[in-house]
């Protein structure tokens, strides 16, 4: 089974290409194409994930679907007839891989909801001080459950990571009005899909949203709730004082670090067992957080 690392529609504009996805500009709409690349430390591999871009398409237009009411998003269709019929083009590798969607501009914050605290917030919180004010209580342990959900926004960087924030320095980016308001929507939306993810034995430890700015207001934008954006945790598997396994790119995290690579590109080829044991886990998590069957 060979992964789709890149695409080429006749008759449409080159597409802007991104770590993952291929954004073709259509006028007022965008076409989004999930590929099955695969990044890890801020580099794309050599090789991809088979089957990794519909996962994250057809996971994303879940959760956007089941919250809509809480916020407007971008997706026009996901259908991919009616796609077909608006381009005019196709090419079976694109099935279940595209999205119709309407153009953003896209606000210049990453939206990070947190329920757990893991990663780069408890490093910072580690090294101490009051971490971007948010008043976190001493003693906390790595992958400890926080008392309540929290908001933790970061810029966006060119390359190499994103660099958490203050809520006052993210309104000043987007102003207090915007920064409020997705603040809200992300507390909300992470809030009833780690209830839903808990249903099916699954902890949504944390999750990445990003939003834009339309004529018509803000819309929820990108990607939603998927493998690539969140850290999702098997339940029965969990255990605060060290980071658990997740339905991730652990497997090609913990190949990579046995390698001498500098971590700079290009990323090296995976080996077929790290990218089979990497499907399936992807596979797994869309299968259970969603109850679909992938098309």
């Amino acid at each position: 089974m060979d992964a789709l690392l890149s695409t080429h529609l006749p008759g449409l504009p080159s597409p802007r290409r991104g770590k993952v996805r291929e954004v073709y500009d259509l006028g007022p709409l965008v076409l989004v194409v999930a590929t099955d690349r695969i990044s890890a430390f801020d580099v794309v591999m050599a090789n991809g994930i088979p089957d990794k871009g519909r996962v994250l398409n057809q996971m994303s237009a879940f959760w956007f679907d089941k919250y809509e009411r809480i916020c407007p998003n971008h997706v026009v269709s996901t259908d991919d007839a009616e796609i077909e019929r608006h381009l005019g083009v196709w090419h079976p590798d694109l099935d279940g891989r595209c999205t119709l969607a309407k153009k953003a501009m896209p606000l210049t914050i990453e939206c990070v909801a947190r329920g757990y605290i893991l990663g780069s917030l408890y490093k910072d919180y580690k090294a101490g001080g009051d971490t971007y004010g948010l008043g976190l209580p001493e003693g906390l342990v790595e992958a400890q459950k926080l008392a309540e959900p929290i908001f933790t926004p970061a810029t966006k960087a060119e390359s190499g990571h994103d660099q958490n924030i203050s809520f006052a320095e993210a309104a000043d980016r987007v102003g207090q009005e915007v920064a409020e308001q997705v603040r809200d929507w992300t507390l909300e939306i992470y809030s009833r899909a780690a209830a839903h993810a808990e249903n099916r034995g699954i902890i949504l430890a944390d999750t990445k949203f990003e939003f834009g700015l339309t004529d018509d207001g803000l819309i929820w934008i990108d990607e939603a709730l998927t493998p690539d954006s969140s850290r999702f945790w098997e339940a029965s598997q969990y255990r605060p004082g060290g980071s658990p396994p997740s339905y991730d790119k652990q497997f090609v995290r913990d190949y990579l670090e046995t390698l001498d690579w500098d971590k700079m590109p290009p990323g090296p080829e995976l080996p077929e067992t790290i990218v089979e044991q990497t499907r399936s886990k992807y596979l797994e998590a869309f299968q259970r957080l969603t109850g679909r069957t992938l098309r």
